[in-house]
């Protein structure tokens, strides 16, 4: 077989920020993206696809930084999969995720909308993450200029985070800098007992060994909720381990586990065991507390969490009489945010556990107007659920990356509310649901909310009100209903 030839790109300048957290450069008329790059880079490139319109490589070599790039600051950099956006100054990030919503509402969707208001930044930029999950892996990423050859068998196990692009391929973290003290201390402990204790760490590809992986959850009291998930059960073993970090880490106040023998790493149909502790740890949001359980969703940054729910709420326009349909509402925390200026809040969730900790949350914080229902939305959400429980005046969604199902949309379209609070974590299927509201409803506020900085990903909150009849019939216009 022919072996391809190499294709290297010597002195290229980096011109700006692209899609997914890639650079972008054009190179005698075709465009070329690069991770890891900053604008105003000079590079030279190694391609690694090459097709009609556009190529794809890395940098082989950086000639000449840009003027405006940062030294990262994680040690890890470049070879896990997350934060590829260090060497980008903060401000260049926040213009790039602002483009990214204006590109997918706009120029891809092609959507009309008012002028997007700023992004709103994030105050923290590392330490900025309640939840973490690593994995474990008895085949560890080998480093460059590591000899595999001569690595010794005890230190050829990992505990990290998976190596971008491979789902098999586990970086061993010697220091993550996105969740505060103990985590850090807690997975080095972790790692450092089961080497010594020869406790087997699991193989992804084979389906064999003990320990499969562990979730962080901190609070901003400095509680934490540690989940340790085995792949099998040994009572001995796991119960020794458990006792063991226990006792070393007095913060961790809620201590679980979990046997997960399935293919995959998910825990959201199986049973998490209480070992040790509370059942929970508490988050606190103006005035509301909220109980997070080892299952439960809730947003990653918190400080940023209460800047994206007060968007929602002024978004929202609520006066106090206000029926509020809150969709996918994980525990409840935006319809106990906007609960205080409705009349009534019905939120549904698809995680049944996620809906009994908004049950408690209710209780615990004295609210008697919101009402929870589990299930799958589409399944939910029909015309005899409405019929039952009020027509919405208002409805929040926030759906997961995938966005909402048609189904689903087209029974908001039935129930007509005056205004959908609409928030998103993906633009681009926010753009898709968006078009399909756009015949009835139109966008009248857009604003960005920066969850994860160091990332591409953003948050984006978008307000629309129904149009007229005479609107929504192609009679031209920006009539609203009153």
């Amino acid at each position: 077989m022919r072996k391809k030839k190499e294709i290297i790109l010597e002195n290229v300048r980096i011109e700006g920020v692209a899609a997914e957290g890639k650079a972008i450069a054009k190179v005698d008329g075709t465009v070329l993206f690069v991770p890891f790059a900053v604008p105003g880079d000079i590079v030279d490139v190694k391609v690694t696809k090459k097709k009609k319109n556009y190529m794809e490589g890395y940098i082989l070599r950086l000639v000449t930084p840009s003027p405006d790039r940062l030294e990262p600051f994680c040690p890890h950099f470049g070879i896990c999969g997350g934060c590829k956006w260090q060497p980008l100054p903060y401000g260049m990030q926040l213009q790039a995720k602002q483009q990214q919503v204006y590109d997918q509402l706009v120029r891809i969707g092609h959507l009309e909308i008012p002028e997007i208001s700023p992004i709103i930044p994030s105050d923290r930029t590392v330490y900025y993450r309640n939840k973490l999950e690593f994995t474990f892996s008895n085949r560890r990423w080998i480093e460059a200029g590591e000899d595999p050859d001569s690595i010794p068998e005890n230190d050829r196990c990992g505990l990290g985070f998976h190596v971008g692009r491979f789902f098999d391929k586990v970086l061993d973290i010697k220091e993550c800098r996105l969740q505060k003290d103990p985590s850090n201390a807690i997975r080095l402990f972790i790692k450092k007992y089961a080497v010594e204790n020869g406790l087997g760490f699991f193989d992804i590809r084979n389906h064999t060994g003990f320990l499969r992986n562990m979730i962080v959850r901190t609070n901003e009291k400095g509680d934490v909720m540690l989940v340790m998930c085995f792949y099998h059960e040994d009572v001995k073993a796991r119960t020794a381990l458990l006792e063991a970090v226990s006792a070393e880490f007095p913060q961790i106040v809620s201590l679980w586990y979990v046997i997960n023998g399935k293919a995959n790493d998910s825990i959201s149909d199986l049973d998490c065991i209480l070992y040790k502790g509370e059942d929970a740890i508490y988050e606190e949001m103006e005035g509301l507390k909220f109980k997070i359980g080892p299952k439960s969703f809730y947003q990653t940054n918190s400080p940023q969490a209460y800047r994206l729910y007060s968007t929602a709420h002024e978004y929202a326009a609520l006066t106090g009489s206000e029926t509020v349909y809150d969709l996918y509402t994980g525990t409840g925390t935006i319809a106990q945010f906007v609960s205080s200026s409705a009349s009534k809040v019905i939120g549904i969730e698809y995680v049944p556990e996620a809906v009994q900790d908004a049950i408690v949350n209710t209780r615990n914080n004295g609210i008697g107007n919101c009402e929870f229902f589990a299930g799958d939305m589409k399944d939910m959400l029909t015309e005899k659920f409405i019929a039952e429980h009020g027509r919405p005046d208002v409805i929040i969604l926030d759906p997961p990356r995938a966005g909402v199902h048609q189904d689903v949309i087209e029974v908001i379209l039935k129930a007509a509310p005056e205004r959908i609070v609409y928030v998103s974590c993906n633009p681009a299927s926010q753009a898709r649901d968006l078009a399909m509201l756009a015949g009835k409803y139109g966008i009248t506020a857009v604003r960005p909310v920066d969850m994860f900085p160091h990332t591409h990903h953003v948050e984006n909150v978008v307000r629309l009100d129904r149009l007229s009849p005479d609107a929504s019939s192609g009679n031209g216009g920006v009539a609203f209903s009153e």
